[in-house]
């Protein structure tokens, strides 16, 4: 039986600018399962990754965003006015579309959330950039020049790196949105390959144009469309067999 780590509940997400208000997502309801990789799918701008950035609250930074319906990970409701942001922040890390290293050196990159949260022994912050290095599949290539900017890391390295940077702070979910569709075929990979790996320890939620890569690598997939949930099963009967019509003609090509 699955753990569900991730619930979302009748979640409706409007932006709002003046007498405009755009529906972005409707009435959603769904159950993300522990420690498994759920891939999110559809055309753009159906609400996949707006759906991914109500996890942690990513759209409160954007103004005119109003969200009714309730969104818990392990049971307690995020948005509950009592919840600290910048603790729900740490327990859901965020991968963006491209790499975003900060303009430091690859050691300072993974310390900083550990720093942030009060860790000050050096002793501590070692054991934390190695880990989370070797987590990220990184640690063999960058562990000779950690205080090298992590600007001169290849494009495949500093997504990496940025993976390692939320897994610096253990976070229990892992928000992934697009993380491969700026790098090279050989990086993406590495990515997916680590991806398998770090559902060992963590929930990994990921945003994917790549349908190819929904069925690589997630193990339930759910599929969006015009802001809405159309389907969300197992990934292997998504792709063979997709119960409702607009999920096959999505995913054979004869979408649109």
């Amino acid at each position: 039986m699955e753990q569900v780590k991730v619930g979302i509940e009748n979640l409706n997400l409007y932006y709002e600018n003046g007498k405009r208000s755009l529906h972005a997502l409707k009435n959603l309801n769904m159950q993300i399962a522990e420690k498994k990789v759920t891939a999110f799918i559809g055309p753009s701008g159906c609400g996949k990754s707006t759906c991914l950035k109500t996890l942690n609250r990513m759209n409160d930074l954007v103004s005119g965003c109003r969200i009714e319906g309730t969104v818990t990970i392990d049971g307690k409701d995020i948005y509950d006015p009592r919840t600290d942001v910048t603790l729900l922040r740490k327990r859901a890390g965020m991968v963006f579309q491209k790499p975003n290293p900060f303009p430091m050196s690859i050691y300072d990159n993974v310390t900083y959330g550990p720093k942030i949260h009060g860790i000050k022994s050096k002793a501590k912050l070692d054991e934390i950039v190695e880990s989370s290095l070797r987590a990220a599949a990184l640690w063999d290539e960058v562990k000779d020049r950690l205080k090298q900017s992590a600007l001169g890391m290849s494009g495949g390295q500093q997504q990496r790196l940025c993976i390692a940077r939320a897994l610096a702070v253990q976070p229990d979910v892992l928000l992934m949105d697009e993380p491969t569709s700026a790098l090279d075929p050989i990086s993406t990979l590495k990515i997916e390959d680590l991806m398998g790996d770090l559902r060992e320890k963590y929930t990994v939620i990921i945003v994917t144009h790549n349908m190819q890569q929904a069925a690589r690598i997630a193990d339930n997939t759910a599929f969006f469309l015009l802001g809405q949930l159309v389907e969300y099963t197992n990934t292997t009967d998504m792709f063979n067999n997709p119960a409702d019509e607009r999920t096959e003609r999505y995913i054979t090509g004869r979408f649109g």
